[in-house]
């Protein structure tokens, strides 16, 4: 016999004319854990806001206990029992641990309308044991790990007993370490009998702690059940709608002889120690590095964003005596940063403005000091159609209104259209889904094919034996070691970076 504490029967909902959800019914039993999956644009998210109150739903209707639930803001969820935990941290970094856990209902002192600050802290300490978070509760949250601040936010959920809490892409920012000890107060959830729901595109992690899975695709539900019934290929299967028999395109080049970019004896302290490095045309060189081996300071250092101590900077040969991103970027180099919220894209501004961001000077006519529109334009559009971005008016609609697998096909677009010889990118697939993921692949694969340089930056072993023709390890600031593509093995990639002798 079933326990079923959530039901969403017939649910459908349309922006501006644009469908969304296509008559999703789907259940989840109470003191389970549910993996919600598909690729980015499938609705999970306009799922789980219509659960939290945030959006409406235009038909259908939710049952919860086996009553209509229909929230018309996100305090009805609140009182309701309901918690989500989103992947951009609700949190307000200059408040202390205490504050935001009660930011919505501070404890008042009897019979005043005072905050009574002894019972929020004793508070605070109850809600930070339960999730082993042991940090005063008078810390500020800007003094906390990634890590430690979703730990807050799960805190702030059973602050006020939530039954329900939706997570979305919690481990996106998290060490192992991390994402272990949150994968375990999950499980210490579900046995005091909270149900989850877990929104993530790393499907392993839903293969390791979902009791069920659903997957949507296009708005509409199309696979549902118990996680036995599913691999993590059938997973990616019911996704895209297709069979992807490879998760990476084959390479349809090698790298040249010609080094496009050199690195010598660059040092800054404490940040890199004496790094050699050569990247050649064509070449797709990967860098791996566990948390804090400074993979990402190193792509900063090259691209003129952060200053070194000592070494030198090569392109094409010829010593760059004062590294800048304007002189990078006359020099053909471009840089495609881990963080597209933030630093890759100006989210309120169209996606022809982001697009052409980067490649303005190559559209503007000296003598007229003017940007030469028409031309622009129809680079814009031919990039859009190049790189399969999702969008019904690139000169209208605002990059923040895309899925974040289109938001990283505009970062790359951006940089694209300078033509550039040498491409550096940070992460270039973090927090997107498995089909735009393959886009992105394709994407990079036929750039090098057309001679580029590309320095390939990520945390995920896969996507780097999948896509590199070398692979350097970096730790502490250095270089550990380096594999040639019939050398890689992910033990041996892991075990250099743990600095263990690989035989």
């Amino acid at each position: 016999m079933t326990d079923t504490l959530l039901r969403f029967e017939d649910v459908s909902k349309a922006f501006f004319g644009v469908t969304v959800l296509k008559g999703v019914s789907l259940e989840v039993e109470r003191g389970t854990v549910l993996g919600l999956v598909g690729e980015n644009g499938a609705g999970k998210s306009t799922l789980m806001n219509i659960l939290g109150g945030v959006v409406r739903l235009d038909s259908g209707q939710l049952l919860l206990d086996g009553n209509p639930y229909d929230p018309a803001a996100p305090s009805d969820a609140d009182r309701a029992g309901i918690a989500f935990i989103h992947q951009e941290l609700n949190l307000f970094t200059n408040m202390s641990i205490a504050e935001n856990l009660f930011i919505s209902d501070f404890p008042k002192r009897r019979g005043l309308p005072l905050v009574d600050r002894g019972r929020m802290r004793e508070r605070a300490r109850e809600c930070l044991a339960m999730v082993d978070l042991d940090v005063s509760p008078e810390v500020l949250v800007e003094r906390l790990t990634p890590g430690e601040r979703q730990l807050v936010e799960v805190a702030k959920a059973l602050s006020v007993d939530a039954r329900i809490l939706i997570f979305d892409e919690p481990t996106t920012s998290l060490t192992a370490r991390e994402t272990e000890r949150l994968f375990e107060i999950i499980g210490r959830l579900k046995e005091s009998g909270k149900t989850i729901l877990y929104i993530s595109h790393i499907l392993r992690d839903i293969m390791q702690l979902a009791d069920a899975i659903a997957v949507l695709r296009d708005g509409a539900l199309v696979a549902h059940g118990p996680k036995a019934s599913y691999t993590v290929s059938s997973m990616i299967a019911a996704m895209v709608g297709r069979d992807l028999k490879q998760l990476y395109p084959d390479r349809t080049s090698s790298p040249g002889t010609e080094v496009a970019l050199e690195v010598r004896q660059l040092s800054k302290a404490g940040i890199a120690e004496r790094i050699d490095l050569a990247l050649h045309k064509g070449e797709v060189l990967g860098v791996f590095g566990l948390m804090g081996s400074g993979r990402s300071e190193l792509a900063r250092i090259i691209f003129g964003l952060d200053e070194f101590d000592e070494g030198e900077v090569r392109i094409d040969g010829q010593p760059v005596k004062k590294l800048s991103p304007t002189r990078n970027i006359r020099n053909g180099m471009a840089f495609v940063t881990e963080n597209r919220r933030e630093e890759g894209l100006l989210m309120e501004a169209t996606v022809a403005d982001n697009l052409s961001l980067a490649a303005l000077p190559a559209f503007s006519s000296r003598l007229a000091r003017a940007i030469r529109s028409k031309s622009l334009a129809t680079a814009v559009s031919g990039s859009v159609e190049a790189l399969s971005i999702k969008v019904n008016d690139a000169f209208h609609d605002e990059a923040k209104g895309l899925s974040g697998g289109n938001q990283q096909k505009v970062v790359l677009g951006k940089w694209l259209m300078t033509k550039p010889s040498i491409l550096i990118i940070d992460e270039p697939t973090r927090g997107v889904d498995v089909g735009a993921k393959f886009e992105i692949y394709e994407i990079i694969d036929g750039i090098a094919a057309k001679g580029t340089a590309v320095l390939f930056i990520s945390s995920e072993i896969e996507e780097l034996v999948g896509m590199c023709d070398r692979i350097v390890v970096m730790g502490t600031g250095e270089t550990l070691a380096t594999f040639d593509r019939a050398q890689f093995d992910r033990e041996a990639l892991l075990r250099s970076a743990f600095r263990e002798h690989v035989a």
